[in-house]
């Protein structure tokens, strides 16, 4: 039989703290502002995959926006704009099933590089 006094408690697994790196790398995608914290804010901005993810994020808005602000420009040309609205159409579409594409590939925690983009946040995302 075993003397009780020399018992000695096991501590309790310590709780995880913040965020799993796929669930942070799928919350990059909602909106720019999280991934803007998620590269300033420890222990997100050392862990590679949340960087990639945020980077991407970012240069993805940023493709977002530019190619809106294109299309608006095509759209007010005389005689192009007729034909810019449903290419409008299109690529906003294909841009939301795209975004739609990378956050759950995010939130599995796969690394999904969109072609140009990806290069781009992967180079951020090492250096």
């Amino acid at each position: 039989m075993s003397d009780p006094s020399q018992y000695v408690p096991t501590p309790p697994p310590p709780a995880p703290s913040g965020l799993s790196d796929s669930a942070a790398s799928g919350l990059a995608y909602i909106t720019i502002i999280p991934a803007i914290i998620f590269l300033i804010v420890p222990p997100y901005n050392q862990k590679p995959l949340i960087r990639f993810h945020s980077w991407q994020s970012i240069f993805l808005f940023i493709a977002w926006i530019v190619i809106h602000i294109a299309l608006i420009f095509l759209a007010m040309m005389p005689f192009i704009g007729w034909f810019v609205w449903p290419l409008r159409m299109l690529v906003g579409l294909g841009l939301f099933i795209l975004w739609i594409i990378v956050l759950i590939k995010a939130f599995n925690g796969e690394r999904f590089k969109i072609p140009v983009i990806g290069d781009f946040a992967e180079k951020q995302a090492n250096g």
